[in-house]
């Protein structure tokens, strides 16, 4: 007894004697009554849990601390890796063109003299030609040109990006990439280089301190099977988009709703602006993810992870905007309308000048 005891400095004041909690091993000698016999038993045992105590309370209290310390290193490591993403070789900061595709055909390259002018390529890199809804492309004479990357001979057809793959014509030694994008029938070539002014000249992502408390669980709504919703994007197309339902969770008093695309069982996808929108966040609006709907209906909304679209970063990406439904905004009981100012996640990129689109 007196091993376990000898450098034990007691706290006894009122507060902290409210508060033991009486160690398990001690709980069950006494309610086998052993050391009865010895007068200074009570004594002992009291001075046993209370030593006993302060480990308890410094253990849950390093767990705690040890939690807050991994949910800040998690985020930092989000913060990184999403970086890291969009300034790849082909990320969304090498974007330097987007060509729509109008006429039957088209030269391409870096010179004055093409229909298409690229910001960085060769001065002649070939020519696309347009057939019944297709695009063709075939490399100028002495261009080093691969297609999926294999050199090109001859003429190739570019397939359209989508779940389906797509065809890229690589060159500059694959430091330039095209592919082709179909907005409802009409195509565009989307053009790449690893050299890009915005990829050499990444600013860095800026974003809220992460907060637990902006990582709420929310309830998950199922709609009817087949239930679509209308999203629309910067240039102002209209997709109706598969809508599974949706999602409510509780912030600042009020119940707060969002509607979802993406698959229950693997993670919903949410397109949504709120009151910072346009002020310390991305005027158009914010992407976020979560992963799939737990058996009792409910699913983690991590708004820390909220994130900018391409275009915030871009002019030449064709980004969704949140549809209506998504806006954060209702009407209290004297009939003002009310929004949810979302601090968290990524703020406005400074390296982007912010322009008004379509539908925003």
């Amino acid at each position: 007894m007196f091993l376990l005891i000898r450098n034990f400095t007691m706290k006894t004041s009122p507060d902290y004697r409210k508060h033991l909690v009486l160690p398990i091993s001690v709980a069950l000698a006494l309610s086998a009554g052993v050391g009865a016999a010895d007068a200074s038993w009570p004594f002992a045992a009291a001075l046993l849990a209370l030593s006993g105590t302060p480990a308890l309370v410094d253990a849950a209290e390093g767990g705690a601390s040890q939690a807050v310390s991994d949910f800040k290193s998690q985020h930092a490591q989000w913060v990184k890796e999403r970086e890291a993403e969009l300034t790849r070789p082909d990320g969304w900061t090498s974007l330097i063109g987007l060509h729509w595709v109008d006429g039957k055909q088209a030269s391409v390259g870096g010179g004055e003299g093409n229909d298409i002018r690229l910001l960085i390529a060769p001065d002649k890199l070939g020519k696309v030609e347009q057939h019944d809804g297709a695009l063709f492309f075939s490399a100028a004479d002495g261009a080093k040109v691969t297609a999926d990357g294999k050199p090109l001979q001859g003429t190739v057809q570019l397939k359209p990006e989508g779940k389906d793959g797509d065809t890229k014509l690589g060159y500059d030694g694959g430091k330039g990439q095209i592919t082709v994008i179909d907005r409802q029938g009409r195509l565009a070539l989307r053009v790449r280089h690893a050299d890009s002014p915005d990829r050499l000249h990444f600013k860095g992502l800026d974003v809220f301190p992460p907060d637990e408390q902006w990582q709420v669980k929310a309830r998950f709504i199922a709609h009817p099977p087949g239930t679509t919703i209308q999203i629309s994007n910067i240039i102002g197309n209209v997709n109706e988009t598969p809508n599974p339902g949706y999602v409510e969770f509780d912030k600042d008093g009020k119940t707060w709703r969002l509607e979802a695309t993406g698959d229950p069982a693997k993670g919903l996808n949410f397109i949504f602006k709120d009151a910072t929108s346009g002020k310390e966040t991305y005027g158009v609006g914010r992407f976020l993810h979560t992963g799939s709907v737990a058996a009792d209906g409910t699913v983690v909304v991590d708004f820390n992870r909220a994130y900018n679209p391409p275009c915030a970063f871009t002019p030449y990406a064709t980004c969704p905007v949140p549809p209506p439904e998504n806006r954060f905004a209702q009407k209290d009981g004297k009939g003002e309308v009310v929004r949810l100012a979302v601090k968290a996640g990524e703020k406005k990129y400074a390296g982007h000048e912010e322009k008004p689109v379509a539908g925003g």
